[in-house]
């Protein structure tokens, strides 16, 4: 009998502290910005910092503010940068100086030779595209490094390199035609 007291005394404080949570649940919820979540869906989410911010999505809650402007991203280059444009409804702007150009796609790959098994590239590494474990070789993954080289610093023996991103057939685009500062490249209707 005192077995069933205890189960049922259990259950019935479970029971009461589930309906609070799920009550604080609902009367707390943060809502989430629409806008926001739409900017970092355009953002090519490397996550590198180049833009200053932590990574893709302070920089898209930012832009959503407005308190940062939309040609901050190296690595989404023009094509990113009129892609926020178009959503936000606003006009182009020329990448900010000292993100002019279209950067060339890198990837970081580890001599492991010279690699000490440290494991600072793998906790700097923002997409977890390093595979290692502590005083064991690390390797890159390339498929997932987005060349962003924040592997880079940390490493005591400077065993990481940059290298570019080989061109394949499949990975080959079309480069974006050019057009003066300021202005929307012009499309044609089909």
């Amino acid at each position: 009998m005192s077995v069933l007291i205890a189960v049922i005394t259990l259950s019935s404080i479970a029971g009461l502290f589930g309906l609070v949570l799920g009550y604080s649940a609902i009367r707390f919820r943060v809502q989430g910005d629409p806008v926001a979540d739409k900017i970092d869906a355009i953002l090519p989410q490397t996550q590198c910092g180049q833009c200053s911010f932590a990574g893709c999505r302070p920089y898209a809650e930012a832009i959503a503010k407005g308190e940062a402007d939309i040609n901050r991203c190296p690595p989404g280059g023009t094509a990113t940068m009129l892609a926020l444009a178009d959503l936000l409804g606003v006009e182009p702007k020329p990448l900010a100086e000292e993100h002019t150009g279209e950067p060339i796609k890198t990837v970081v790959y580890i001599d492991e030779q010279t690699c000490i098994g440290c494991t600072l590239c793998i906790q700097a590494c923002p997409v977890d595209a390093i595979l290692g474990a502590a005083k064991q070789m690390h390797t890159v993954i390339e498929s997932e490094c987005t060349g962003c080289n924040l592997c880079i610093p940390p490493c005591p023996v400077d065993c990481i390199h940059i290298m570019p991103v080989k061109v394949q057939p499949e990975t080959w685009r079309w480069p974006l035609p050019e057009h003066p500062p300021g202005t929307a490249p012009r499309v044609s209707a089909l």
